[in-house]
């Protein structure tokens, strides 16, 4: 049994770093999930071969109760939702960490460098716990999606993780009294909730992918309380993996860390909207649109968090096969921060069956829209703003965007002329080439594909 349980961790450490390697590119990424799947069995199988369990009672209870929850909310969770059932999974993973910590702690009354893991794993397990419940909060718009600030409050949300840090220093140098820990508990789940109400919805991609680091973290340091390699393994390669796309994140965005976490970014700019409404835009019907894009060689589709909202992305695919049919060469260009979570915009549109050859990352197309005969958005608003270009005083200005002024036709289905999350107007919505498709993605997309055969042979 010792040696069996041995082999198993390792079988599931190379097959978790396959999964990674392989989640790389969109072609393989279901490849990338089952083997992953196959690398978590393996290790489940090696955890219940090790002489430390001795009953199986409480184990295979708590696995039929998580099932019962598991399978049917990732059934019946929409594919529109999957940023919510990231951050819950984030919470339920961190909250098992942080529980199993606790746990150890009143067990074996740990000291030395385990106890400083073990003190690491119970604080970045409860805060990421509270933060990512508060993140499908904002993602689910149970909470306000929009920066909830007061005077002084990153001082407050510093000070209270500088009080948890020497607590959890206590706790390591000397036997503590009982209510330290606790407190020390109460002080890491208090500061995950203050430490994403000050974010806005649209900073969700990048926070997504910092929790997930402080996941990998967490799981991380309890392999080293619980002398456990395989979760070193895997909690350093998510805390790696999710650090690394949080860079990402925030290059694509010109934005640091502490601006994503204590800028307050996404608070609507005073009288912008206002001012926006005043100026001249183009509106077109959907027959106008059918007629534009049946005369085009090039479409180059820019989808944003619009298009999830709407549920858009079968209408598209119906779309996109009608262009293709007639000869005309239909693009997607995906930025890095479209949507509510890295690689949203990708999700979705392979569940309508896109094919992933037509996906293309911002690097790969910009330089092709000038080439383009009409750029068709759908709900993506500030990574099309051509302020970020050259308008120093706006709060986007550096952030990499999508070229989508360059092209010959730009047309974007929106509900309203409201402001995206930056707050601002978006100036492509008023230059002369931009018509503006008033109304609901879906609905709208569904009547341009009803009026492409008539507009095609007119």
């Amino acid at each position: 049994m010792e040696s069996l349980w041995q082999y198993s961790y390792l079988v599931a450490a190379f097959t978790i770093i396959l999964s990674i390697k392989w989640l790389s590119s969109p072609a393989t990424a279901r490849r990338g999930v089952q083997m992953g799947q196959v690398g978590m069995l393996f290790a489940i199988v090696g955890t219940l071969l090790r002489h430390e369990v001795v009953s199986l009672e409480a184990i295979l209870i708590a696995f039929f109760i998580g099932t019962a929850i598991g399978v049917p909310l990732a059934y019946l969770m929409p594919m529109t939702s999957v940023p919510q059932l990231t951050a819950l999974s984030h919470a339920f993973g961190t909250f098992a960490a942080a529980l199993v910590g606790t746990a150890e702690y009143y067990r074996a009354a740990p000291t030395g460098f385990t106890m400083v893991s073990l003190c690491v794993e119970v604080l970045l397990g409860f805060l990421t716990f509270t933060a990512s419940l508060m993140a499908f909060g904002k993602l689910q718009e149970l909470v306000p999606t929009r920066p909830i600030t007061y005077k002084g409050q990153n001082f407050v949300n510093l000070l209270l993780l500088a009080l948890a840090i020497v607590l959890g220093v206590w706790l390591c140098a000397a036997p503590a009294p009982d209510w330290v820990f606790p407190t020390f508990c109460g002080l890491a789940l208090l500061f995950g909730v203050l430490l994403i109400i000050p974010i806005g919805g649209g900073d969700m991609p990048t926070v997504i992918a910092l929790l997930n680091s402080y996941a990998g973290m967490s799981a991380a340091a309890m392999g080293f309380a619980l002398n456990n390699k395989l979760l070193i393994i895997a909690g350093a390669l998510n805390a790696a993996s999710g650090f690394i796309l949080s860079v990402i994140m925030c290059k694509a965005m010109n934005r640091s860390f502490t601006n994503v976490l204590f800028g307050a970014f996404g608070q609507v700019q005073a009288g912008a909207a206002a001012k926006g409404e005043q100026k001249p835009v183009h509106s077109a019907t959907p027959e106008d649109a059918a007629s534009i894009l049946a005369s085009a060689r090039k479409v180059i589709v820019v989808p944003g968090y619009g298009m999830a909202v709407a549920q858009a992305q079968h209408k598209l695919r119906e779309l996109t096969d009608q262009l293709t049919k007639r000869g005309i060469d239909v693009q997607f260009a995906i930025h890095p921060v479209a949507g509510r979570m890295p690689g949203h915009m990708n999700v979705l549109l392979a569940e309508a069956d896109i094919p992933y050859d037509r996906l293309h990352e911002m690097e790969e197309i910009n330089d092709e829209f000038g080439e383009a005969d009409v750029a068709l958005v759908i709900g993506a608003n500030d990574v099309v703003n051509p302020a970020a270009r050259h308008d120093t005083a706006s709060p986007i200005y550096g952030m990499p965007i999508l070229d989508v002024d360059k092209a010959h036709t730009v047309m974007v289905i929106k509900r309203s002329m409201n402001p995206g999350f930056a707050g601002i107007d978006n100036e492509l919505y008023y230059m002369d080439r931009t018509l503006m498709l008033f109304g609901d993605a879906k609905s709208f997309v569904g009547e341009i594909v009803k009026e492409l055969p008539a507009a095609a042979h007119a």
